[in-house]
């Protein structure tokens, strides 16, 4: 069989994706403040969505460059919503219980039990076992979430919309930097990034210092992580430019130098407001008082003891 699977069912999730966020620009209508800007930003955040596959590219960026225009110009506001009353929430909390819980599990448990799934894709007349796409497992296992959150809450519709739109109003523009950022790696991976930094750490540290090679390694995994808000982005420049050249090539491990460069990223990842899904989303869901660094004060003592860690475990199994 060809990759249908791979090839088109992700689609299904992406214009979800993108109806949720047309019915945000709908509800924008009600928006007291920058109506216009916060419509525009959601209708055109829907339609990248649904149609990202078919637009030209230079028709996609254009969207995108408008899009931060809108941002930048502070015209994409959270409108006001009906607020619901302490007593509705506590007799709603005391009907669902911890049950609320379940439905978050179970994103998290289909996702891993889907990644287990494999099928057959011909090419070129040779078959092979392939996994299941990532938007897949993750769709699917939303969808599943959603139809059981419904039958536990037994919410209206109406209150569903309503409380999707706030959430994601609340977000905001920050819901785009992960893609962002990863196609960012992209083009970094594409300009030669790795070649370059390469050269700039070769003309400073000399090759065969393991020690200082390591350090390097880690520190520029955590450094670029933070710049890029994505350690998988910086893995593939860093690895490229540092950890290949100064680690592996010195006789270290490359399956123990990969897996610790990696989670040696994950450092960067809790220090910076760059990574918006782990660091700025909750404070904008949770409104805390110091909504963009709440977060990362409260796991910067373990993110550095953290990349201290990783550069013993990496000096002591890699080699």
């Amino acid at each position: 069989m060809t990759d249908f699977l791979g090839l088109y069912f992700p689609e299904f999730f992406y214009v979800l994706c993108g109806l949720v966020c047309l019915d945000t620009a709908f509800r924008a209508r009600k928006n007291t403040e920058a109506k216009t800007g916060t419509i525009l930003f959601w209708t055109l955040t829907g339609l990248i969505f649904m149609l990202g596959k078919v637009l030209p590219s230079i028709v996609v960026g254009g969207m995108l460059v408008v899009m931060g225009c809108l941002t930048a110009a502070k015209q994409v506001k959270i409108g006001k919503f009906t607020e619901s009353t302490p007593e509705s929430r506590q007799a709603a909390s005391e009907r669902i219980g911890t049950k609320i819980f379940l439905p978050a599990v179970t994103v998290g448990v289909i996702a891993l039990v889907l990644s287990f799934v494999k099928y057959n894709v011909e090419k070129d007349g040779v078959i092979t076992k392939t996994a299941l796409n990532g938007a897949i497992m993750t769709g699917v296992a939303c969808v599943i979430a959603l139809v059981l959150a419904f039958v536990i809450c037994k919410p209206k519709v109406s209150e569903t919309r309503e409380d999707t739109s706030r959430l994601l109003m609340q977000v905001g523009a920050a819901c785009l930097l992960p893609q962002l950022l990863g196609a960012l790696g992209s083009v970094f991976s594409e300009a030669g990034v790795g070649e370059v930094i390469s050269g700039m750490i070769s003309s400073v540290v000399p090759k065969g210092n393991v020690v200082i090679g390591v350090i390097i390694y880690v520190l520029g995994m955590v450094i670029f992580t933070m710049i890029m808000g994505n350690a998988f982005a910086a893995f593939t420049v860093i690895t490229a430019g540092i950890g290949v050249p100064f680690v592996i090539m010195q006789g270290g491990d490359p399956a123990i130098i990969g897996a610790l460069g990696m989670t040696a990223g994950y450092c960067g990842t809790l220090m910076t407001p760059m990574a918006a899904n782990f660091n700025i989303v909750p404070c904008a869901v949770l409104e805390t008082k110091d909504t963009k660094w709440a977060v990362i004060k409260a796991q910067l003592p373990m993110a550095l003891t953290m990349i201290v860690v990783h550069i013993i475990l990496m000096l002591v199994l890699g080699f």
